[in-house]
């Protein structure tokens, strides 16, 4: 029984190297096929999402099902993923390339219906990422980025805060005190008020 849980049915460069190869090209399919695939924004898309994975398992440990291969495909998998994310931080332009760019979808509360075409994004489903961030119109953001890893990034357009309005109540209070002030000292000075 324990021989059979290692044993592997596989030459040991074929484990290393098929997990590798599906790495690899899983990041260049996710990267040609766009940051929608990596939103995950409709049910669509998370069942390819979650296929997917079933799909290329096959090619990943090929016939060997033992502990042992399971081993050696994880640690490929993630010794490429290291290797990987190491090479693209040192070489930012090769990180930029390889990611691409970012995509503004809305503007000063303007939405780029163009640039919603293009990453394929409905009306409804960029209403539902403002919704999930505490938006309720189009007009309330000032800009709606869909970042290459399929992030959305939303910034509101700035109403003056709450410590800012009470900062500009204060201040016209004290402008008023004084004002008041000014007046009751002029009538005291007349003799009409008592100081």
């Amino acid at each position: 029984m324990i021989e059979s849980m290692f044993h592997l049915h596989l030459p040991l460069l074929e484990k290393i190297l098929r997990p590798v190869i599906v790495y690899l090209f899983l990041i260049g399919f996710l990267r040609l096929f766009g940051k929608r695939e990596l939103a995950q924004l409709n049910p669509f898309d998370l069942v390819v999402l979650l296929s997917l994975s079933n799909t290329v398992q096959n090619a990943m440990i090929g016939d060997d099902n033992s502990v042992s291969g399971g081993i050696i495909g994880a640690l490929s998998l993630l010794t490429i993923n290291w290797l990987l994310s190491r090479l693209l931080f040192n070489m930012p332009k090769l990180n930029q390339a390889f990611e691409g760019s970012s995509s503004v979808l809305i503007r000063h509360g303007i939405v780029d219906w163009e640039e919603a075409k293009r990453e394929a994004l409905t009306e409804i489903e960029l209403r539902s990422v403002l919704h999930k961030q505490g938006f309720d119109d189009f007009s309330e953001v000032e800009k709606c980025v869909l970042e290459p890893n399929g992030n959305f990034y939303l910034e509101g357009i700035k109403s003056m805060s709450d410590d800012a309005q009470r900062a500009e109540l204060r201040k016209a209070i004290e402008e008023l005190h004084l004002e008041v002030r000014q007046m009751r000292i002029e009538l005291a000075s007349r003799g009409a008020l008592p100081i």
